[in-house]
């Protein structure tokens, strides 16, 4: 294996970047985009059976944030502190369409030494199930089943945020057994209980557990008084990447180091991978970064990467939870008397 090569379960990647599933990943120029940025794997727009996820993305709106909360005109020159805040929804093509296509381009990807990865999102399970059997007879080598999308307290029924270990268990066992292809999870991090979910997914027959999604997020606007975009929106960002990595070692804590984490939600660039893969992700997954700013993004995160692995003398699995696994307890920590005086304005001496 090369210096960047990572393995996730049953399958071996080149490198542990995955392009993430968003509206980029729709049509198959954009897939194909990312395939050649080097990317090792991409995950395509997800669907599911639901008309309703198709017309939620056709009333779709979104817009980019500074660190003061201002819209800014979305642009790839934007700053590297700015944000997605939207509404969205899924694949506006038939299932029939999306499948044919999502076929085709994992041909692609395997001629890249790629994957092009299939995404369900879960309404109905039984459908989920018959759909699951499709993507393998099709020829898909793998499925990222995502039951933790933001929307779902707001789209009732149309999409799934699971919080409830038993549950994951139910849909994941279900899944697994319909199929034989390897099967990745996605969960949210809407939860206090990020790791119970992810033992749960695992312990149905995941491989790998991706955490965790973007947060629901309400926005007032100043100066008119109203939500921006009228509702509660989903958010995720550069910010978030303290509490992707949170949730990164504590559940390598509580599951070990053999259950493939897969991070999303925060990663900007090639140190952003390396910080994720520290905190014991096998692989990182970017959406936000690359709607916003292209293809491009993924190659330079790749040469950064890259260079620091050089830099460091280490392999990208080398990496794998290795800050994690030097995470101290509050009571492990030394004492330093009255050491909070030095960080209290007003107190100085």
């Amino acid at each position: 294996m090369t210096r960047l090569g990572v393995t996730v379960g049953r399958t071996a990647l080149k490198n542990p970047l995955i392009a993430g599933a968003a509206e980029h990943m729709i049509d198959a120029l954009g897939v194909l985009g990312v395939l050649r940025a080097g990317v090792g794997a991409v995950v395509v727009k997800s669907i599911n059976e639901m008309e309703r996820g198709k017309d939620q993305l056709q009333r779709a709106e979104y817009m980019l944030l500074d660190e003061a909360w201002r819209e800014i005109p979305w642009t790839p020159d934007a700053p590297q502190t700015a944000f997605i805040a939207c509404r969205s929804g899924l694949t506006p093509q038939s299932f029939d369409a999306w499948l044919e296509q999502t076929a085709m381009l994992d041909r692609e990807a395997k001629a890249m030494d790629s994957y092009a990865i299939a995404s369900l999102i879960v309404a109905d399970l039984d459908k989920t199930v018959a759909m699951a059997k499709q993507i393998e007879q099709a020829g898909l080598r793998m499925l990222e089943l995502n039951i933790g999308t933001p929307y779902a307290s707001q789209a009732k029924g149309v999409v799934a945020t699971e919080l409830d270990p038993a549950r994951v268990t139910s849909i994941v066992s279900a899944v697994r057994n319909s199929i034989k292809i390897p099967l990745w999870v996605k969960i949210t991090g809407q939860s206090e209980r990020v790791p119970d979910l992810a033992a749960a997914a695992f312990a149905a027959g995941g491989e790998a557990v991706v955490m965790a999604g973007r947060l629901l997020g309400f926005i007032p606007d100043v100066e008119t008084m109203q939500p921006f975009l009228g509702t509660t929106l989903g958010v995720g960002g550069y910010w978030n990447l303290p509490l992707t990595c949170h949730w990164l070692s504590v559940s390598r804590q509580q599951l070990g180091a053999g259950k493939p984490l897969i991070a999303t939600n925060g990663a900007r660039n090639g140190l952003d991978v390396a910080r994720m893969m520290l905190a014991g992700a096998s692989a990182v997954e970017m959406a936000s970064e690359v709607m916003l700013r292209g293809a491009p993004v993924l190659s330079a995160a790749l040469r950064e990467f890259d260079d620091y692995l050089q830099r460091k003398g280490m392999t990208a699995a080398e990496l794998i939870g290795k800050a994690a696994d030097q995470r101290k307890t509050f009571a492990d920590m030394p004492l330093r008397t009255d050491n909070w005086r030095k960080y209290v304005a007003g107190l100085e001496k």
